[in-house]
């Protein structure tokens, strides 16, 4: 019998904690195979998030950092400047990233440093119960936002990859989504040219994955994905914003 597909050999074979329907299980698993088939596991080192990912350092085989609140990029700086041969990268929600560590991910960005950084944009706080987080949308509802997220009030959201598209030490920036088996092969081709780009030196890489979060969008894993495809991409349009690995 011919094995089409098994689980990646740097995803360990233990339950996830991940809520049904949520988008991180399907990220870990297109990492995870992304450093098998790049050969670098053995090389990888991960910061682990504080929110829903919290726990990302229990299903990947390699070693991990559990990082404070934000300070993914920090860290993962020191890391791949006291071992320039590691593979590093740091895992982020977007409370962690575009929140309280707004400054880390911006200025690892004019430094241009050569990690990469996986960004889950799922447009709430998941792990806290459900605040309004930068990401949230115009009109969508959160525990700190009961009628809506107001512009006038509370801003609008931040759109991540066009932001740091203006930053020259940005080299490779792409949005993705893993709302359908289609995105998710493009995701898996952004996630693996991210690593790439570490392995050959080229500078600071981001991926912005656009995932579900039907808990605390209050919707079953068939609206969520419909929320995704009729709210999400439209406000966070997929595609690459910068590509300089070539250069």
């Amino acid at each position: 019998m011919t094995i089409l597909a098994q689980r990646p050999k740097s995803l360990l074979d233990v339950p996830m904690h991940y809520c049904p329907g949520c988008g991180h299980g399907i990220v870990h698993r297109l990492m995870a195979e992304t450093f098998d088939e790049l050969d670098i596991a053995q090389r990888v080192i991960g910061v682990a998030p504080v929110g829903c990912a919290v726990f990302a350092d229990s299903y990947f085989a390699c070693d991990m950092v559990q990082g404070a609140h934000g300070r993914g990029p920090a860290i993962a700086t020191g890391i791949k400047r006291s071992k320039p041969g590691a593979i590093v990268f740091s895992y982020q929600g977007d409370g962690d990233l575009a929140s309280i560590g707004m400054a880390e991910i911006v200025h690892a960005a004019v430094r241009s440093e050569n990690i990469t950084v996986i960004f889950i944009n799922n447009a709430i706080y998941g792990m806290t119960g459900g605040q309004m987080a930068p990401t949230t949308l115009v009109g969508q509802v959160a525990t700190t936002a009961p009628k809506g997220r107001d512009p006038k009030l509370q801003g609008w959201p931040i759109n991540m990859c066009e932001m740091l598209a203006q930053i020259t030490g940005s080299k490779y920036l792409a949005r993705v989504a893993v709302d359908s088996a289609q995105n998710v092969i493009k995701a898996k081709q952004a996630i693996k040219k991210a690593f790439e780009n570490q392995v050959n030196g080229v500078g600071f890489s981001m991926v912005e994955v656009i995932s579900q979060c039907p808990t605390n969008w209050g919707a079953t894993p068939m609206q969520a994905l419909e929320f995704v495809r009729t709210k999400m991409i439209p406000q966070y349009p997929l595609g690459v914003f910068k590509d300089e690995g070539a250069k």
